[in-house]
């Protein structure tokens, strides 16, 4: 007797899922995906209307399924007087640079405040939380005279020095920190292990969820952020993306929406791809830290 053929993996999962689905859960799960659909309306626009040509952007009521499918609008932008290409790299750039240095200084500090004993800790730690009370825009009047004494206005590391560090990282780090077993720790010192080889060594390793949940909320905000590039920056090889944004429409009273449209679709698909594949990593340090939405 022959076997039964095997179910597909995706089968099964699909079948779990639907067995899942009880009926009392039916309401809740109706909203949640008619949620999802609003958020997801602009987005679709959003794309749509960069597809078309200039006069169908226009369109009302608006119309999610273009007549006719066209590629000029990303041609326009990228053929722009404006140095989009360079903007996307300068964004990439500081996102990049700007994430490396939260992960190492938030791991670094969270290992410190949640494992060495040394004087002042508590009032160390807590100026650190202070951060968490000060508004950004509060900032921006002393870094602008700041690197504008030390000559790095207008440059790539005014938009980099000030996202070096975060309150909120260091933060996250201490708190799964303190929610993990000193086990391999102290059996690591035992063994002569000094504080730096077990960072390295045994508590590094634990840190991956959170790391990479901190690495994707920070890429995300520096990517983002729009004030600070608005203010320290005003050379076009200097401004990143959000900043350029504006300057392709300030810079052409008739610059099309189906251009702009273009241009902010290619400006959030990094963020698109970078979330969804870490969004499992912030689900997981949320629940291991202990914050609450």
């Amino acid at each position: 007797m022959a076997a039964a053929p095997r179910r597909p993996e995706y089968w099964n999962r699909l079948f779990s899922a639907t067995q899942a689905l009880h009926w009392r859960n039916l309401p809740v799960c109706i909203a949640l995906t008619a949620g999802a659909v609003v958020m997801l309306l602009p987005f679709l626009w959003m794309f749509s209307a960069s597809m078309r040509p200039t006069g169908e952007a226009y369109q009302l009521p608006p119309n999610f399924l273009p007549d006719r499918i066209s590629a000029d609008a990303y041609l326009k932008v990228l053929n722009s007087p404006i140095p989009f290409l360079r903007m996307y790299a300068n964004s990439l750039l500081v996102a990049a640079v700007t994430t490396a240095g939260v992960a190492l200084t938030s791991a670094t500090a969270g290992f410190a405040f949640a494992r060495l004993k040394f004087r002042g800790k508590s009032t160390l730690f807590a100026l650190c939380l202070v951060g968490f009370m000060v508004p950004p825009s509060l900032l921006l009047v002393p870094l602008f005279f700041g690197f504008a004494a030390t000559g790095i206005l207008d440059s790539i590391w005014a938009l980099i020095l000030p996202g070096l560090a975060s309150s909120l990282g260091v933060f996250m780090m201490r708190q799964f920190m303190l929610n993990q077993p000193r086990e391999l720790e102290e059996a690591a010192l035992i063994d002569g292990a000094n504080y730096l080889q077990v960072f390295l060594k045994v508590s590094l390793p634990q840190m991956g969820p959170p790391i990479a949940a901190l690495s994707i909320i920070t890429f995300t905000q520096s990517w983002n952020n729009f004030v600070l590039p608005l203010v320290l920056t005003r050379k076009a090889e200097t401004m990143t993306l959000p900043v350029g944004l504006l300057s392709l429409a300030d810079a052409y009273g008739d610059f099309s929406l189906a251009a702009l449209m273009a241009a902010v679709t290619m400006a959030v698909t990094p963020l698109f791809i970078v979330f969804l594949i870490g969004q499992r990593f912030i689900i997981e340090s949320v629940t291991h830290s202990g914050l609450k939405g």
